[in-house]
């Protein structure tokens, strides 16, 4: 019985290649450096699977940055403002698409499907002229069988190429992105034939976007480029990976009528109804790649369930046509459980990170095959048992506080109208009022303390004083560039959703647990393992401890429920709703404390509403319907005059505005630019937006300075599909990731554009 893996995490058990990538940025290294990092992981990888006994193991599945932008540089679809004159694509180009440079700037970035990972969104009109100009899939085939391992090279569908890009500015957005499938088959002609000279058995094809709402047009290109490629695979065996949800009954028909392909992988964890599918219509002969092993949590799989799901399949596809996988790329996931030192051993029993369950996927494998090893499932299911009765998951009084929120929509009383005059006469900002988002810089200074502080290497009272200095440093920077409503720069926290679940109940936390978000960024999502509440107060002390630093209204900075539930690894034995409402409760206690202790504008982050939206339509509503009122649920005690303020960034927002302001916050700040203000067309259709807004004004994820003249212009973009009075003035997103080199001078640019605008403003009057 055979075994196969989507694909593997590329940073590293220690984010080793985040550290290689902002060396060579930083100028540190040479791309030699780099470049041999990147070799090592690959060959440590392949080994890893090839000892477990994995049969399919993926090769073209690490990236620098991120596999769809890998996709852009194999199709040569470089936008001309990058300078590109044809050839190999090398890094210079490479990263300046990823994150801009000094003159232009970055291709946008949205999130990968309902994921917390990003990719960079091709853009692609009728003019583009693709050529085969990165020869990555090939050499790391090469690569990988001149270490011993056979690999099976894994590239994005064609047709998924084509619906997850966006038409290039000045391209009609009614442009059909799909009728340039004759140009790009060519180029995947090309990689699959020199695959098959360099001795490739295998091929695997990522067509994700076949489980989304497809009409018959888009699932007819599936079929017309499978037809077109299907002389050109002739001799390969071809997998069709699809994952994150069920397919349709109209897309599982497509699937498997399509010409050439030998096997469809299938995520069975996600995709459960596609189960049925299955075994009411399997084409004879054909593999299927059963995805049982949850790719995107980090949960010990239920051996025995799987087991029995795999059997029934077997009865269904044959004994040899099964193979065993994961759900989805373990990408997902952390790293490896061995580098977790300081959890504890019940806890640790629960899980599995990526090195584990490609462990599970080949012990399941050979139970199939005959060879189950008895102490291996025995050893799960004590733990899956122990999971189940264990008093510290379960906490009564939460669940009841929970079960009351039912009958209540909570909405504050007041409407936003009313609500924004009141706060105005108490906080007194200009039009155009201008703020940031929440983080400035984590310089290596203020890593070095927080990470003494953890390892009691230096006393809590040094480390309050050396926060207290790095707040009383953002709030004076702040004052000196004129920002009108502050924040204290977020210094005692390493990321939004840790800090909190440190600090809230019914969660764990890793040491190691690192998961890739974009490029070099990674995140430690905590582990949700129980019901949750808030012991004390969490940000009080510091927020504050701000305040009176200024005269300015300074933020009380918060993450939302819906965030800190999707930036989590999730418990799996109750329904996510039910544990969002738990955190919304917590928050609300934080809220109402924070009021109390005389901050008048709270922010409440929920960047990630958009990114849980389910891929298919038909639950759209009822997750949104939860998730809307977890955020009004925060905020619903407090007074009028106090102002809260949501932000969101990195998604497509314009196909849930209204339940954007169903949220009824007062201030939404949201990213804008990076997206080509495509948030700004939303309101040229019409929608009325009554509580105040701030697109963003710049793209922080890019090292580039804009102009003082850029930002008025982007203001004045807003200018004309916004009031003045409600419109704000703030970056796209929080300054954690960017140097004081960048802020200052894009931050004074910022400020500059508004005082402007507010000038060109009174003198119209």
């Amino acid at each position: 019985m055979a075994s196969h893996i989507v694909g593997y995490p590329r940073m590293g058990p220690k984010r080793e290649l985040k550290f290689a990538l902002e060396s060579f940025w930083d100028k540190k290294s040479s791309a030699e450096d780099l470049q041999k990092v990147a070799a090592d992981l690959r060959s440590s990888i392949w080994k890893q699977m090839s000892d477990a006994g994995i049969k399919y193991i993926p090769s073209n599945t690490f990236s620098y940055y991120d596999q769809v932008l890998d996709a852009t540089s194999m199709l040569g679809a470089v936008p001309p403002r990058y300078g590109w004159n044809g050839g190999e694509i090398g890094f210079d180009t490479y990263f300046s698409m990823a994150r801009g440079n000094a003159s232009v700037p970055a291709m946008e970035m949205t999130k990968w499907f309902d994921t917390n990972y990003h990719f960079i969104v091709p853009e692609l009109g009728p003019d583009v002229n693709f050529s085969y100009a990165s020869h990555k899939a090939v050499d790391e085939y090469k690569e990988a069988k001149a270490l011993g391992v056979n690999t099976v090279p894994v590239l994005i569908g064609p047709v998924s190429y084509l619906l997850l890009s966006k038409p290039a500015k000045g391209v009609e957005k009614t442009f059909s992105l799909l009728s340039l499938l004759p140009k790009i088959l060519p180029i995947y002609k090309e990689v699959i034939s020199e695959l098959k000279a360099a001795g490739a058995s295998w091929i695997q094809f990522d067509e994700p976007t076949l489980v989304l709402d497809l009409d018959s047009h888009k699932l007819q290109a599936f079929t017309a480029a499978y037809d077109d490629l299907e002389s050109t695979l002739s001799g390969l065996n071809v997998l069709i990976e699809t994952y994150f949800a069920d397919l349709t009954a109209e897309a599982y028909k497509t699937l498997i009528g399509l010409k050439g392909v030998t096997a469809y992988g299938l995520d069975l964890v996600r995709g459960a109804q596609t189960l049925d599918l299955v075994k009411s219509n399997f084409p004879k002969g054909k593999y299927l790649f059963a995805g049982v092993v949850d790719g995107r949590n980090i949960w010990a799989n239920d051996l025995a369930a799987s087991f029995s799901t795999l059997k029934e399949l077997e009865a269904v596809v044959g004994k040899e046509n099964l193979v065993v996988s994961t759900s989805c790329s373990l990408l997902h996931t952390a790293v490896d459980l061995v580098n977790e030192t300081k959890l504890d051993d019940e806890i640790k029993s629960w899980l599995a990170f990526a090195a584990q369950k490609v462990v599970e996927v080949n012990a399941l494998a050979k139970a199939l095959a005959g060879q189950k090893d008895e102490a291996f499932f025995s050893a799960n299911a004590a733990a899956q048992a122990s999971r189940k009765s264990s008093p510290r998951v379960t906490n009564e009084a939460v669940q009841k506080a929970a079960a009351a929120l039912k009958g209540s929509d909570h909405r504050r009383a007041t409407n936003v109208s009313a609500r924004l005059d009141a706060q105005q006469k108490k906080l007194n900002l200009p039009i155009l009022p201008t703020t940031t988002i929440g983080s400035f810089p984590q310089t290596l200074e203020l890593r070095r303390v927080r990470r003494e502080f953890k390892a009691n290497k230096i006393s809590e009272d040094d480390y309050i004083k050396a926060i207290k200095e790095e707040i009383k440093k953002v709030v004076d920077l702040q004052e000196e560039l004129d920002i009108d409503v502050l924040v204290h720069g977020e210094p005692e926290r390493n990321d939004m959703v840790e800090y909190f679940g440190e600090q809230l109940s019914g969660f764990a936390f890793t040491v190691n647990g690192w998961v890739q978000s974009y490029g070099s960024r990674c995140v430690k999502p905590p582990i949700i393992y129980g019901d949750v509440s808030r012991p004390k107060p969490m940000t009080v002390f510091w927020s504050s401890t701000a305040q009176s630093m200024t005269a300015r209204p300074m933020k009380g900075m918060l993450t939302g429920p819906v965030t800190i539930l999707n930036w989590s690894f999730v418990r799996n034995d109750q329904p996510r709703f039910e544990t969002c409402y738990q955190i919304a409760l917590a928050i609300k206690d934080e809220v109402e404390d924070l009021e109390k202790a005389g901050i008048n504008v709270i922010q409440i982050d929920e960047a990630a509403l958009r990114e849980g939206l389910p891929l298919r339509k038909s639950e759209h509503a009822f997750y949104l319907k939860w998730a809307v009122h977890s955020f009004r649920i925060t905020n619903c005690g407090v007074q009028d005059t106090t102002q809260i303020h949501t932000h969101m960034c990195y998604s497509n927002f314009n196909d849930i505005i209204h339940s954007i302001i169903d949220m009824d916050a007062d201030v939404i700040t949201i990213e804008n630019s990076r997206s080509d203000e495509k948030l700004l067309s939303v309101f040229r259709e019409g929608v009325k937006y009554g509580a105040g807004i701030g697109p963003g004004v710049y793209d922080i994820h890019s090292p580039r300075i804009p102009s003082t003249e850029e930002i008025a212009d982007r203001i004045n973009k807003m200018l004309a599909v916004l009031e003045t009075n409600i419109l704000w003035v703030n970056p796209d997103c929080g300054l954690k990731t960017r140097k004081y080199a960048e802020v200052k001078p894009a931050l004074n640019n910022m400020v500059a554009a508004a005082k402007l605008l507010r000038t060109q403003l009174a003198s119209a009057k």
